[in-house]
């Protein structure tokens, strides 16, 4: 190889180097600004999230904020698809980890409730309340229980390959269980389950689920 060959080869890989790193930036920025979206969202609730808190949590200018996402709702959209996958890997992986006891029905509802009382499942749920009487926010949330309804079914699905359920009283099953955790985590944000009444109801759920759904294998 001439010298000027080597001279280009190299002019091309610090090029190349370059825009891998500037690109590893952006994602890691963009990844700040969407955690702490939802942080606000959780511990602030709808009205008190704003793109100067976000910009703060996240540790980045006000000017890096609006270049990544230059308005309140484009911000909120791209930490709702976060905040989705969020859940979906939070519980593939929590399901993937369990002893080969529980990868039944059961422990897969008693992650599915755990997953609704994270962080992510908290600040969907405020979102979906605020689109209630928020005419720019509802376009964006108009969906919002249709694709929590995707995320779990898929996994369901996933999960238990081998049942001979019909496919529409698959999803009808999995919408009244979430309609019934959204409610039930509702009620645990304000009281923790401190009666057991949230217990109390998961286990009646999962009694049931065990008598239609074969465990795996």
């Amino acid at each position: 190889m001439s010298v000027s060959s080597r001279r280009r080869h190299s002019r091309r890989h610090s090029e190349s180097s370059s825009r891998r790193t500037q690109e590893e930036r952006r994602s890691r920025t963009r990844a700040r600004l969407l955690e702490a979206t939802m942080e606000c969202l959780v511990d602030l609730g709808w009205a008190g999230t704003s793109t100067t808190e976000v910009a703060r949590r996240a540790g980045v200018s006000r000017g890096a904020q609006q270049h990544h996402y230059p308005t309140k709702m484009e911000l909120v959209a791209a930490s709702l698809e976060h905040m989705l996958e969020a859940q979906r890997l939070a519980y593939e992986t929590a399901f993937a980890i369990l002893p080969p006891e529980r990868r039944n029905v059961e422990g897969a509802l008693d992650l599915l409730w755990e997953v609704f009382r994270g962080r992510p499942a908290k600040a969907l749920l405020e979102l979906a309340v605020a689109a209630r009487t928020d005419e720019e926010l509802r376009p964006l949330c108009r969906d919002l229980n249709e694709r929590v309804l995707q995320v779990v079914q898929e996994t369901f699905e996933r999960l238990f390959p081998s049942t001979t359920l019909p496919e529409d009283l698959v999803g009808t099953m999995l919408r009244g269980i979430i309609a019934m955790f959204v409610g039930l985590s509702v009620q645990n944000a304000l009281d923790d389950d401190t009666d057991g009444h949230q217990a109390a109801v998961l286990a009646q759920v999962k009694s049931v689920a065990r008598l239609i759904i074969p465990a795996p294998g």
